[in-house]
Formats: structure tokens, sequence, C-alpha cells
């Protein structure tokens, strides 16, 4: 977080609180608005949906499409909400989702006990849709930044091919700016975060810049890999358990890593990546969230002001903020998203 900018910060969030007059009514709002209502209470996240001030928010309904999965359609709907303190922006994210996916890319062993990290047949590379997790994404305009965002959303930096099977996403010139609430079901929500990411204008090129214009604000990764040594894997999580059949994770949290012990029996899957957790602003959302019954539902807040020049600010009573919503059903790229921009702006 930039610390100069505090004062300012402060300045922006007692303007918020005398602003009132200036909110958008919940009546008055666009179809595709998501007004936040103030509350002065906020929502307690491991309540999920049944907090009471989320009684208090206009839903926003969503029809998703073009995506993977999705019990074979690729398609799903979403309901979100929102609510905002002083101090802090908190989004209530519900989709229709057949399948709760964690089972990202495993080690399991093998009939002759070997072990093999498991893969579609059809991932030709960063394409998986089979061996994932689910996820669910938010991109902002940062200061109405990205040309073209308000007519298109984000699918303005989708761009098809360019040497990848669903293509790269990037921002069309310097200076245009996007913010990414990155929810990962097997990677950041274990630890009660989502991946707060930016995208800005570098183009694809293989070996040099993989990710275009996904960015991530530090330069460590969220997990890292977990190697075979001489055959076997050489860390488990420390409690010895099977994901699949004895209770165990598809993850192994900071420091939960031990020495692999080969107690496994043919079948058995376990973890193939070490979490890194997300520090400083990466770490700016905060998320719980569940699934059950079809459905997931999320709770996602951050600080309306963080000081950051990679993250949109909420500092504007009476704007409105562009933004994009996405949903992945055990998908690594393939998402079902709505066909405009939405916009959140803040009521009474």
């Amino acid at each position: 977080m930039n610390l100069k900018l505090h004062g300012t910060a402060a300045a922006i969030l007692a303007t918020f609180a005398l602003a009132g007059c200036q909110g958008v009514s919940q009546q008055a709002a666009a179809p595709n608005t998501l007004v936040a209502a103030k509350v002065v209470q906020a929502p307690n996240p491991a309540a999920l949906a049944a907090d009471p001030a989320w009684a208090q928010a206009r839903p926003l309904n969503l029809d998703l499409t073009d995506g993977a999965n999705f019990g074979g359609k690729g398609e799903t709907t979403a309901t979100l909400k929102a609510v905002y303190t002083a101090d802090t922006l908190y989004m209530l994210v519900q989709y229709k989702d057949p399948t709760d996916s964690v089972r990202r890319g495993p080690y399991q062993k093998q009939a002759d006990g070997s072990w093999k990290k498991l893969v579609a047949a059809a991932n030709k590379g960063g394409d998986e849709t089979e061996f994932y997790e689910d996820k669910w994404a938010v991109i902002w305009s940062i200061n109405n930044s990205i040309k073209g965002f308000e007519e298109q959303g984000c699918a303005v930096m989708c761009h098809e091919g360019q040497g990848k099977p669903y293509g790269n996403k990037y921002t069309s010139s310097a200076g245009e700016l996007g913010d990414i609430w990155h929810v990962k079901g097997a990677r950041t929500v274990p630890l009660g975060l989502g991946d707060d990411q930016y995208v800005d204008h570098t183009r694809y090129v293989k070996g040099v810049s993989n990710n275009a214009g996904r960015k991530n604000e530090d330069s460590q990764g969220d997990y890292t890999q977990i190697k075979l040594v001489n055959g076997k894997p050489e860390f488990m999580n420390r409690d010895g358990k099977a994901a699949n059949t004895g209770g165990g994770t598809y993850w192994i949290k900071p420091g939960e890593q031990v020495a692999f012990v080969d107690n496994f029996k043919p079948g058995d899957e376990v973890a193939s990546y070490v979490l890194n957790g997300l520090k400083a602003d990466r770490a700016d959302l905060k998320v719980t969230q569940s699934w059950n019954n079809g459905v997931r539902t999320a709770v996602a807040s951050r600080k309306l002001v963080t000081g950051s020049k990679f993250d949109v600010q909420f500092d504007k009573p009476a704007a409105r903020y562009p933004f994009g919503f996405a949903a992945f059903d055990n998908a690594q790229v393939r998402h079902a998203t709505n066909d405009d921009a939405l916009f959140l702006v803040f009521g009474k």
C-alpha cells in the first residue's frame, strides 16, 4: 500500500460518509447496474448469504455463457449483491455450479507404484478443463482508463488465438489498466483470500510474457510446484492423508509440507503444490466461500481505497464503476461471462 496516500484516503472516506444525498437510489438503477447499499453494520462473512445486511441490497441477475463444463452447457446464472460501510465494499456472489471442483492437477499413484500428475488428454497447454478448480473473477476498469470497456465490458481485452488455445488478455495501450479480482477455489480460498491482480497492455511473447497483460502485484507465484524426486512427490501434507480417499486436501498450506512417505495405495491422490500465501497489495481481497447443493456462494470484501495504482479506488460516491464478471467451472481459462459491461454505483 502507498503510505503517502493515507491522508488523502481519510479525506475520501469522510466524503463517502457525508455523500448519501449524492448516491443512486436502488429504484433508479439501470438493469446492468449493481447498487451497493449503505449499511451501518458490516455483514459477517462467515454467515454468507444469511447475514441480514444482504436483505438491504438489490440483486443483479446475470446470464453467463460461452464457458466450459457447467453440466456440458458452458453456461450458468449468477446473482450479485453489494453493500458498503464507511471504509469497505462487500460483494455477495452466488452462481449455479453442479460440482465443487478443487482437484487441481494432483499426483496419482499408479497400479505399478509409480506416480503420475493428472492432466486432461485434450489439454495442449494452459487449457485444462478436467483436473482443475472452480474460480470466479471480476475485472474493473481503473479510472475508466480502458477504452471501449463501458461498451464491450471485459471482452475488449480478450484476444483470440495468438499462440494459445483460448487467446490472451491485455489492454490496447499503455496507461490502460484493469484491476482483477481472481478467486481461486484451490489456491486462494483455502487462505481466505482472492488474488488481487491487474491487467495492462503487455502482448504475449512465448517464454517472455506468457501471461500477456495479466500480472501479479508481487513477483512471487501463489504456489510452488512439488517436483517428482526419484519418481515420487518430494513433499506431502503433514497429515499424510490422500486427498480423494482419506479426507486430505488437494493443496498444502504454507509450512504444512513434510518429506514424502509413500504409505499410499494405487489410486490415491495427493497435492502437487504448496501454497505460498499472498502478500501486501495482492492480499487486499478477503474471501469466504462455500458450495452447497449446486450453488457457489462467496462473500468478498476490500477497502474502498487502497492507494495502489493497480487497484480500482472507490473514491467518488457519485461515480459509476464499470466491471465484468466471469465464472469458471473446473477450467483454467475457459470462463462463462455476461455479454455487456456492468456498473457498480453507491446507493444512498
